[in-house]
């Protein structure tokens, strides 16, 4: 990706602390001539690049569907399923969300974001369905 069109990535302050602390642990013990130092680098790169692009703070409460979001679905003929919009890899790195993360790229994350509390929307499935859902619910992600 170019810099001007990388994309932000929304982490809770957990997620942001535990990349910090990975990639210091990486730089301080791994020496660059190991074996083991060649396939680190490309993590160090990687968290680098993350961190460059993390963006912390907690989301206003406006309804909005976008990443940050604590956001709450019913899929039509089912059940409400709620799920925080964000990136899997960031969001693993805290670790205690108690949520499903759902990319924001996914099939459903690219349907809804953008949307509001009371829109509804679609997207085809992997099984070539198409998926329609509500969205019932918009707050932002407190964990």
């Amino acid at each position: 990706m170019s810099g001007a069109a990388e994309e932000t990535f929304w982490v809770t302050p957990k997620a942001l602390e535990r990349l910090r602390a990975e990639l210091a642990e990486l730089a301080l013990a791994v020496s660059p001539e190991s074996e083991k130092g060649q396939g680190s680098d490309l993590r160090i790169r990687e968290l680098e690049r993350l961190l460059k692009h993390a963006e912390l703070g907690e989301k206003p409460d406006d309804g909005l569907v976008e990443p940050g979001m604590q956001i709450t679905v019913r899929f039509v003929g089912g059940d409400p399923e709620t799920f925080l919009l964000g990136s899997r890899e960031l969001m693993n790195a805290d670790g205690e969300t108690g949520l499903d993360v759902y990319s924001p790229t996914s099939p459903l994350g690219v349907a809804i974001i953008g949307k509001h509390t009371g829109d509804t929307a679609s997207y085809l499935a992997p099984t070539g369905a198409t998926v329609h859902v509500e969205i019932t619910e918009v707050v932002p992600f407190r964990g």
